[in-house]
């Protein structure tokens, strides 16, 4: 016999009408990470550097669980939060920025693992990003930050 969710519970950690989960960025230059939804929880760490890509796994009330790039989860204020996309590079060697969405086209730059971009565009297999000055297209599949044939502009 299948026993059918309850409502009210799935929608228990649902605060917007935004998917999830989703991928957001850091608005600040210091995010506290708590083991709970709210101020009386423990700082389980820091995050020090503004712009770094998270996903969005739950909401409750003001409060986001997140997840890292290393895979590591806690919550945050929404208010911390930017609908920025980021990225960073998760390959084990460099990637080539090229000038157009096509493998045969010219190299802009090459981008190490762990490289911070901002994604502007995905079609589903590459997106435009902005890297050191540089402006160009990567394979999707090269970066964190956004889902696999994920598109928006």
């Amino acid at each position: 016999m299948a026993i059918a969710a309850d409502p009210q519970k799935t929608e228990a950690f649902r605060s917007t009408e935004y998917p999830l989960p989703r991928f957001v960025s850091l608005r600040s230059s210091e995010v506290y990470v708590r083991t709970g939804p709210g101020q009386k929880y423990p700082v389980q760490w820091i995050f020090r550097k503004k712009g770094i890509p998270v996903e969005i796994v739950l909401e409750y009330d003001v409060w986001r669980k997140i997840k890292d790039f290393d895979q590591h989860e806690g919550w945050v204020h929404k208010s911390l939060l930017s609908g920025k996309r980021t990225a960073f590079i998760q390959s084990d060697e460099q990637v080539s920025l090229h000038i157009k969405s096509k493998q045969n086209s010219k190299i802009q730059a090459y981008l190490k693992p762990e490289v911070l971009v901002d994604v502007v565009q995905c079609d589903g297999a590459w997106c435009r990003v902005n890297a050191a000055g540089y402006k160009g297209w990567l394979k999707q599949s090269s970066i964190w930050g956004v889902y696999e044939a994920e598109k928006f502009d």
